[in-house]
């Protein structure tokens, strides 16, 4: 992707979360230069990578597939194998119409998936094989707002405003919004996006970024150049 049209998307989530009634933390709103200089205070936002990710899922097609995320806030697995601390994670993300966010399952992390506004919400459902692998022919159930509902395989759910679905290790899930752009709200476990996606296609979870203009805001895949290289 093209550091030009990541700066163009940035401020598009931003205008997006406001008509929704989302306001964004004061680091939502840093320069690079402003994160540098407060990079000591906030360097829990830089382990735990919280701020803005732009994905094309390495694929070079955004409009058809791809995310723009803002995590909000992060523990760390430490906490987490104790089960005391930090243990939760807090997204949210822009699911443009008919862009999918490709099919995948995680390896620790359970969470919330919400449609926070906007159109619906698609998710389509598989379950796992004894390997952990994607069942082509195999479902399972989920809770939505707190319900159990059984799923075939490859069945798709269907989230209105305000509706979300609760997804579990070994659950596959892929989605896309349907009949208008979505802003999607994400609770968690806590959130590593470096080792605990598992894709059933072969993609990367991080775009390859050309350097064409300064960037207006930095990703959270920029903060190992900026503060750990």
């Amino acid at each position: 992707m093209k550091r030009s049209e990541i700066n163009r998307l940035l401020e598009d989530a931003g205008e997006m979360f406001e008509r929704h009634g989302f306001s964004l933390p004061p680091f939502a709103h840093w320069s690079p230069t402003d994160f540098v200089a407060h990079q000591s205070s906030a360097a829990h936002l830089i382990h735990s990578r919280c701020g803005w990710d732009v994905t094309d899922y390495g694929a070079g097609r955004f409009d058809e597939m791809g995310l723009v995320l803002f995590t909000l806030r992060n523990g760390v697995l430490s906490d987490l194998n104790t089960g005391r601390g930090m243990c939760y994670a807090e997204k949210l993300l822009i699911s443009r119409q008919d862009q999918l966010s490709p099919m995948h399952t995680h390896i620790i992390k359970a969470e919330d998936i919400i449609n926070r506004g906007g159109g619906t919400l698609v998710v389509e459902l598989f379950g796992s094989d004894a390997k952990g692998h994607l069942d082509q022919h195999g479902g399972g159930n989920v809770m939505c707002d707190g319900i159990w509902v059984p799923f075939k395989a490859g069945e798709k759910l269907k989230l209105a405003p305000g509706e979300s679905i609760t997804l579990r290790p070994g659950d596959w899930h892929a989605f896309w919004a349907d009949g208008a752009d979505v802003l999607i709200g994400e609770v968690s476990t806590v959130n590593d996006d470096e080792s605990d996606y598992i894709f059933h296609n072969p993609i990367t979870r991080f775009s390859q970024i050309a350097e064409d203009a300064e960037p207006a805001r930095l990703l959270v895949s920029d903060y190992a150049t900026h503060f750990l290289g």
